[in-house]
C-alpha cells in the first residue's frame, strides 16, 4: 500500500518537476518576456483603477479617497447629451467605413505584391507603400491639407482641368468622412499588407505548382490556393480589428476636423479629450472612455465566437 501511494505521489509530481526544468532550461527567454510583462502591467493593467472615476464626483486635490460616489449620474448625462449621441453616432459610421477599407485593402494589397515577379519593382513598391506608416499624423495631415487647397492644391487643379470649380473640401461636411476613410487606408495598408505578405510567403507552394499543372489561372490560383490559405491570418485580424471599432483615429481627426466639419466629424476620442482636458470634468470623460471600452469588448467577443462558428479559428 505504501508503495502505491508512493507512486502516485511520485506520478503527481512528475509534470510539475518537468515544468520547472522546462522553465528553467529556456529561463533566458523568460527573462527576455520581463520588460514587456512590466511594460503591460505598469501602462494597461494598474491604470485600470482609474476607471472607477467614472462612478465618483473626482476632485483632482481630493483624489480617489477625498472624492465622493456618483453611481451611473455620469453615464445618465452622457446619454442625455446631444452632443456625445452625436459623437457615439459618427464613431460608428466612421470606425465601420474604415473597418472596410482598412480590412480589405491591405489584403488586395497583398495579392498584388505576391503576383509582381520582378524583384526590384517589387521591393521599390513595398518601400513606398509601408513610407506613409512612419509620418506622424501632424505632418501627414498638413500634406493632406495641401493637396486639397482649393488655390494651390493638387486634386483641385485636377477638378479644375476637367471643367470643374475648385473646393475647399476639408470644410464640406459631404466628403469629410469619405476623406478620413481615403487617406487613413493609404496611411495604413502597406503596413497592414505586412502581416498577410508573411502569411502568404508561408503557403506550400507545391500546392501552386499542382494548381499550374492542373491549368489554373493567376486569377484561379488567388481565389482557390491564396485566399484559403491566408483565412485564419485574415479571420484574427478582423476580430482585432473589431475590438478597435469604438477609435475612430484621434490623430487624424484632430489634424484634420476644424468647426464647420464639426457635426460629422466629432467622435468619441475628440469628445473625450474635449471635456476631460479642455473642460477637465474628468468623470464625464472616464465614463465615455468606460463605454468605449465596453462597447469594443462586447464586439471583439462577439466577433471571436462568430469566427469559432464559421472556422473554428477564434484567438481565445
Amino acid at each position: 500500500m505504501e508503495l502505491v501511494t508512493a507512486r502516485i505521489t511520485n506520478e503527481k509530481e512528475k509534470p510539475l518537476h518537468r515544468q520547472i526544468r522546462r522553465i528553467w532550461k529556456y529561463k533566458l527567454l523568460y527573462v527576455l518576456l520581463v520588460p514587456a510583462f512590466l511594460w503591460v502591467l505598469i501602462f494597461d493593467y494598474l491604470p485600470l483603477y482609474g476607471v472607477s472615476i467614472a462612478f465618483m464626483d473626482y476632485n483632482a486635490i481630493q483624489g480617489f479617497s477625498g472624492s465622493h460616489w456618483a453611481g451611473f449620474k455620469y453615464f445618465q448625462m452622457l446619454f442625455e447629451s446631444e452632443m456625445f449621441l452625436n459623437a457615439f453616432k459618427n464613431t460608428l459610421l466612421i470606425s465601420l467605413y474604415k473597418m472596410i477599407s482598412g480590412f480589405l485593402c491591405p489584403i488586395l494589397l497583398a495579392l498584388a505584391l505576391n503576383e509582381v515577379r520582378v524583384a526590384w519593382f517589387k521591393k521599390s513598391l513595398q518601400t513606398a507603400v509601408y513610407l506613409p506608416r512612419f509620418v506622424s499624423w501632424v505632418v501627414y495631415g498638413g500634406i493632406i491639407t495641401l493637396l486639397l487647397s482649393p488655390e494651390t492644391g493638387v486634386i483641385n487643379k485636377i477638378i479644375a482641368f476637367f471643367g470643374g470649380d475648385p473646393a475647399y473640401l476639408l470644410v464640406e461636411p459631404a466628403y469629410f468622412r469619405t476623406i478620413l476613410v481615403v487617406t487613413d487606408a493609404m496611411k495604413e495598408m502597406g503596413w497592414a499588407a505586412i502581416i498577410y505578405i508573411a502569411a502568404i510567403a508561408g503557403l506550400n507552394p507545391e500546392v501552386y505548382e499542382a494548381a499550374i499543372m492542373d491549368g489554373a489561372t493567376r486569377f484561379q490560383r488567388i481565389v482557390h490556393v491564396t485566399l484559403p490559405g491566408i483565412t485564419g491570418t485574415i479571420i484574427v485580424i478582423f476580430i482585432l480589428r473589431t475590438g478597435y471599432i469604438m477609435s475612430a483615429g484621434l490623430d487624424q481627426v484632430i489634424n484634420l476636423y476644424n468647426p464647420m466639419v464639426f457635426e460629422v466629424g466629432d467622435i468619441l476620442d475628440t469628445y473625450i479629450y474635449r471635456v476631460g482636458i479642455e473642460q477637465f470634468n474628468l468623470s464625464l470623460a472616464a465614463a465615455a472612455d468606460v463605454i468605449k471600452g465596453v462597447i469594443g469588448l462586447v464586439l471583439m467577443v462577439a466577433a471571436n465566437q462568430m469566427a469559432k462558428q464559421f472556422n473554428d479559428s477564434g484567438i481565445f
